[in-house]
């Protein structure tokens, strides 16, 4: 991937533990490496295909100066993150903030922090049997394209499906979405279940009926299995409800664990079932 590097911006703002480095203030050092693809820039010479620098440096003067933190990890994380939701077409960052003479009262050049941050790909399932099943989809996706950090990026189409387990209930409407987010698993889970409150999902029956389902189905190529989260979901190769409009969206999206595409995996489970 191409990158861009902004080195030492220097900008005079108030941040530090201190009370008088809150008001008095000191010279802080910035510098960012932005990693996007400029292979349309170079192709036509036009800046309105790269990223301006200049405004990025601007933008963080801003930042710095609208905003006072106690911690420079703290304001190297913000740094990070406004950067990436401000302009949409870098893909990843790395932010150094270094605080030249910090009060440590020994002789020092700088301490800095130095954070990276990008947008990660994360595939997640809709579903609701319960009430106005396509408006609760649509709601829930509406509550996903909201939030500053993450950008729905391709809607599968809503497919009607059988419920699966021995709970007698209405069929599913079901899809499955691409979704760019700068949250963690464990922030979007939570962020996820929200979405599911605010569209009064109930959680009494297992496999039961429910006004909207959301779940994580893959995360980047990561593996996790913790208490709280198993990603890959560990039901994909299961179900058709996932697998259908995945191919949809990601039909050559690879599973890090099985090591096949998508399709593969339908047409594994066509032939199984």
């Amino acid at each position: 991937m191409d990158k861009i590097v902004i080195s030492n911006l220097e900008v005079f703002s108030h941040h530090g533990v201190y009370k008088e480095e809150n008001v008095l203030g000191q010279k802080f050092l910035v510098s960012v490496e932005i990693f996007t693809d400029l292979s349309a820039a170079t192709k036509n010479d036009d800046l309105s295909k790269s990223i301006n620098y200049g405004e990025v440096c601007h933008f963080i003067k801003k930042e710095m100066e609208q905003n006072t933190f106690k911690l420079i990890e703290a304001l190297t994380a913000h740094l990070s993150k406004k950067i990436l939701i401000e302009f949409k077409n870098i893909e990843k960052v790395k932010v150094e903030v270094k605080k030249p003479w910090a009060p440590i009262l020994l002789p020092i050049d700088t301490v800095s922090v130095e954070m990276e941050r990008g947008w990660h790909t994360v595939y997640i399932s809709l579903g609701s049997n319960m009430g106005d099943r396509e408006q609760n989809l649509t709601s829930a996706i509406d509550l996903l394209k909201s939030h500053q950090e993450c950008q729905v990026v391709k809607v599968s189409s809503y497919s009607n499906t059988k419920p699966v387990g021995e709970v007698e209930q209405e069929d599913f409407l079901n899809c499955a979405l691409e979704l760019k987010t700068l949250k963690t698993p464990e922030e979007l889970l939570d962020f996820i279940s929200e979405i599911e409150n605010k569209l009064k999902r109930v959680r009494t029956i297992h496999w039961g009926p429910r006004t909207i389902d959301l779940d994580i189905l893959f995360y980047d190529h990561t593996i996790i299995n913790t208490e709280r989260l198993t990603i890959p979901h560990p039901e994909i190769l299961n179900r058709e409800f996932v697998l259908n409009p995945m191919c949809e969206i990601a039909p050559y999206y690879m599973h890090p664990i099985y090591n096949q595409t998508v399709s593969q995996l339908y047409e594994n489970y066509k032939r199984n079932n």
